[in-house]
């Protein structure tokens, strides 16, 4: 799909784009979006099942969000983060009343590795200890202290990094690395296994537990009942401060405000960012428990951005959660859920023998593909490039051959459409992911059940 525009040719002369062999890329030159769709140059559309960075959660150009920024632009566009303004101010108010218990302070940032490496920051100084716990099967960032605290390959680069950083496994029971059979006897056992880590690297000395609620790119692994319950009793036993990752998993995406809500739990420190907004400006930022506010009550926190709580950022964020109330899209979540992705995707992983299992919850599932059910063999190698990965990259060619664009992560699939996509157009994905899957059947030497 080489294109011969200005565009193309200027981007690829002039653009070094993230995660990428800047010589093997072809990429596809966007001319506009709206609602859960964008097209190319040449108007060739598509679903965006994706929502680009698992980020455009209110979907392309919402109309509210666009007005807020232009009006917002209008009347001022930045002023230094010491400064307050009304945008900055109000995101900041509505942002405390969503969030769970008492944590009732934001710090800004621009996205969210900055989040998770202000959280970590907080957390050490609030406690004077060093370490930091993260979980392997993890992404926090790629700045330099949330790479080291990211849990998998594309850490591997940035090595050496952050001193302190301890990693330890958190629960997956398809691929348990407890040897469990059950989701209980996997909460039990990922639990002991933290403690122990812990207790091994000296309780007085961590300062934090880091994780995402529901870990996003490294398989959307929703944690079994009991586990984030049991993760707040070791950080309260120990004093550790507990900081959920919620810049994926939030504002929508699993149906709630906050991920973490569906289990209960208040963590001391929220990360934020993508869905609080959809990116429509940058924006992230942490959500901050009275007691660690009161840290720097009368000592200042060594840390900040220029362009911290961003008007432009603020006012579209502010509109964003007006568009959540006035539309219901918490409440469309959970029932794209209950009624069209659930059953939806299951029934796929019924009749298609390349999928191993799907998994999710909101709109956030995940089709894992493997060789063998048997086996749980992935469809490609983890971390395969070139001709290892050309099973995975003919079912995406599949997928965009029909109009749907993807989230692919490794052997897997991620269905992560806008949180508020009319139904009809996500059962439209499913059908054409139906098409698709064949392609993988096929690759694995089995045909799909009718």
């Amino acid at each position: 799909m080489t294109s011969t525009s200005p565009t193309y040719r200027d981007d690829r002369a002039h653009v070094f784009h993230s995660w990428s062999a800047q010589a093997t890329l072809d990429p596809m030159v966007v001319a506009g979006a709206g609602g859960s769709w964008f097209w190319d140059e040449d108007g060739r559309r598509y679903l965006d099942f994706s929502s680009q960075m698992v980020n455009m959660n209110i979907g392309h150009q919402h109309p509210r969000v666009v007005a807020a920024i232009q009006e917002q632009a209008a009347t001022l566009c930045m002023i230094a983060p010491g400064h307050a303004n009304e945008a900055r101010s109000t995101l900041a108010r509505l942002l405390a009343e969503r969030a769970p218990g008492v944590l009732d302070r934001v710090f800004f940032t621009n996205g969210g590795a900055e989040a998770t490496e202000n959280a970590v920051r907080l957390a050490k100084l609030h406690t004077g200890r060093h370490k930091v716990l993260a979980a392997y099967r993890s992404y926090h960032g790629a700045t330099h202290g949330s790479i080291a605290l990211t849990g998998e390959p594309r850490r591997w680069g940035s090595e050496p990094a952050l001193p302190g950083v301890v990693h330890f496994w958190g629960p997956y029971l398809y691929r348990s690395s407890f040897h469990a059979s059950t989701e209980a006897e996997e909460c039990e056992r990922a639990l002991d296994h933290l403690a122990a880590t812990i207790a091994a690297e000296g309780p007085g000395m961590v300062a934090a537990v880091i994780l995402e609620s529901v870990v996003g790119t490294n398989g959307i692994l929703v944690p079994p009942d009991g586990y984030l319950r049991g993760v707040r009793d070791l950080c309260d036993e120990h004093g550790i401060v507990m900081i959920a990752d919620e810049v994926m998993a939030g504002f929508g995406r699993c149906g709630e405000w906050f991920a973490i809500d569906r289990w209960g739990v208040v963590p001391d420190l929220i990360c934020f960012a993508k869905g609080v907004n959809s990116g429509y400006v940058p924006l992230g930022g942490v959500i901050i428990s009275p007691a660690i506010a009161d840290s720097f009550a009368t000592r200042a926190y060594p840390g900040g951005l220029t362009y911290s709580g961003h008007p432009l950022a603020c006012a579209a964020g502010v509109a964003s959660i007006g568009v959540f109330e006035d539309e219901g899209v918490l409440e469309h979540a959970r029932m794209l859920e209950r009624d069209v992705l659930g059953p939806g995707l299951r029934d796929l992983a019924e009749r298609h023998p390349s999928i191993g299992e799907v998994r999710g919850l909101g709109v956030f599932w995940a089709v894992e593909l493997v060789r063998d059910r048997q086996t749980r063999e992935p469809f490609v190698p983890v971390g395969a490039t070139g001709e290892a990965a050309a099973p995975m990259a003919r079912v995406v060619a599949a997928c965009r051959e029909r109009g749907l664009m993807p989230f692919v992560a490794g052997h897997r699939l991620h269905v992560v459409p806008p949180v508020n996509t009319p139904v009809d157009e996500v059962r439209q994905g499913l059908a054409w992911l139906d098409e698709a899957l064949a392609v993988a059947d096929e690759a694995v030497g089995a045909a799909p059940v009718a």
